[in-house]
């Protein structure tokens, strides 16, 4: 190469690194149609490593199952006895109130909470002192009074202590109560939570420093709303069991429902929905993913290699239901699904 000119000897270098390329890039096309799954994103499955994911995924959906079933065992056992405790004193109060009283959004305000504080911590005062000076009492200062805001009742408890009890509903039926018990050592200090019914993965202990000393009056409506919209959720995917149980293979949910995602499956595809929401209070989903798989596409992929069909492999691919998408923003299941 040392006698070729300079032209010549940058025209061999071009030569060469164009054989280069095109080698390389015969090998890479090659490799390409070897593994024709990598450009769909599927990936090519032998039917013993088909039948292996199977039964890891079904051993999976039991331990999830059977978490599910000791995370709620152990709730429910944990919250049985202080549910029937609560349970007793609130209808004990209920049978001693002088009157109930119905509110509306402006009466619902800080300065009832505050009459309501003043009340339990007079009535605790009055039963401290000697038995000589209880004999008069102000029907109009010491009648027990239970108040009634939508789906909260707000009754005086023994001890100084203020009870709030949430009745859910799901379809206009009564579905659970839970309750939530206030308590401050005096009027002038700020109130706590000292013993609740509330589902354990649900933020009231974090609603409580956000919120009960600021404004008690915001606190209490949204651990009213977190329940209601927990219920709701619940009871929808309740009713997507009822309604499509022979048909849905696969369902997965977080503890209070703000994650869902099922799988339908039918004679032609399996549907797979996945549902996000984006707070606590949401009964209908911000996120929504609705695809439709063919049934067992590792094996129409496997198909179609051995006879050299084009077209199945391109229906393997899933198809995205944009439709059934915008029905699931607007409607609650099982409405959007049908």
């Amino acid at each position: 190469m040392a006698g070729k000119p300079p032209v010549e000897i940058c025209k061999s270098v071009n030569d060469f690194a164009a054989r280069e390329v095109r080698g390389s890039s015969a090998e890479q096309i090659e490799q390409l149609r070897r593994r024709p799954y990598a450009l769909t994103g599927e990936v090519s499955f032998s039917h013993e490593e088909d039948i292996r994911l199977e039964t890891t995924r079904a051993r999976l959906s039991n331990v999830l199952k059977r978490h599910e079933e000791l995370t709620d065992r152990l709730s429910r056992d944990s919250d049985k006895m202080v549910f029937e405790r609560l349970q007793k004193e609130f209808e004990a109060a209920r049978a001693a109130q002088a009157e109930e009283i119905s509110l509306d959004s402006e009466q619902w305000n800080d300065g009832l909470l505050a009459t309501i504080r003043e009340r339990v911590h007079m009535e605790a005062e009055r039963k401290a002192m000697p038995d000589e000076t209880n004999t008069s009492l102000d029907p109009l200062i010491h009648a027990k009074i239970t108040y009634k805001m939508k789906n909260k009742v707000i009754c005086c408890l023994e001890g100084a202590r203020i009870g709030i009890q949430f009745e859910t509903s799901f379809a206009g039926e009564p579905c659970d109560i839970y309750h939530c018990v206030l308590e401050s050592k005096s009027f002038l200090e700020k109130m706590s939570v000292i013993e609740h019914t509330v589902p354990f993965f649900l933020p009231i202990r974090e609603a409580e420093n956000d919120l009960l000393s600021s404004n008690a009056i915001k606190f209490v409506d949204y651990v009213g709303e977190i329940l209601q919209a927990y219920v709701d959720r619940r009871e929808q995917v309740r009713l997507i069991k009822e309604l499509y149980g022979n048909q849905i293979g696969e369902l997965f949910h977080s503890h209070s429902y703000h994650l869902i995602e099922f799988v339908m499956e039918d004679f032609d595809c399996k549907v797979t929905v996945s549902l996000r929401y984006s707070d606590l209070i949401s009964i209908l989903p911000s996120r929504i993913r609705v695809l439709a798989w063919p049934v067992h596409p590792s094996k129409k992929i496997l198909a179609a290699e051995r006879k050299g069909n084009g077209p199945a492999l391109a229906q393997s691919i899933p198809c995205r239901l944009s439709y059934a998408e915008d029905a699931l923003r607007t409607m609650s299941l099982p409405e959007g699904l049908l």
